[in-house]
C-alpha cells in the first residue's frame, strides 16, 4: 500500500533524524510509540477498506462512512504525531542556530 510506504519513510526520517541530534531515550521512546501508532492505523485502515470492498461494490452510505472513518483515524494519528514530533524536535533545531 503506498501509503504504508510513505508511512515508514517518514518514520525511518524521524529515527534518523533522533539519531542526529542524539535525543534522550524518553523521547526516542515516545516517537517510537507514535511511529508505531500511524502504522497501525494505516494497517486498520487498510484492512477496514478491504474488508468493505469485499462485502459490498455498491456505493453504500454506511460503507463510505466506514471507510471515512478509519481514514479519519489514520489522519489523527498523523497529526498527533507531526504535533508530538513538533515538540520533541524544536528545541533540538533551535540548537543547531
Amino acid at each position: 500500500n503506498r501509503n504504508l510506504r510513505i508511512h515508514l519513510t517518514a518514520a525511518l526520517a524521524v529515527i534518523i533524524l533522533g539519531i542526529f541530534f542524539r535525543i534522550n531515550k524518553y523521547e526516542m521512546s515516545i516517537l517510537g510509540v507514535v511511529i508505531l501508532l500511524v502504522i497501525s492505523s494505516e494497517m486498520i485502515n487498510t484492512a477496514i477498506e478491504e474488508m468493505v470492498n469485499l462485502i459490498t461494490f455498491e456505493h453504500k452510505k454506511e460503507a463510505k462512512i466506514a471507510k471515512d472513518v478509519a481514514a479519519g483515524m489514520v489522519l489523527i494519528a498523523t497529526l498527533g504525531s507531526v504535533i508530538i514530533g513538533s515538540i520533541i524536535f524544536t528545541p533540538y533545531i533551535f540548537k543547531l542556530f
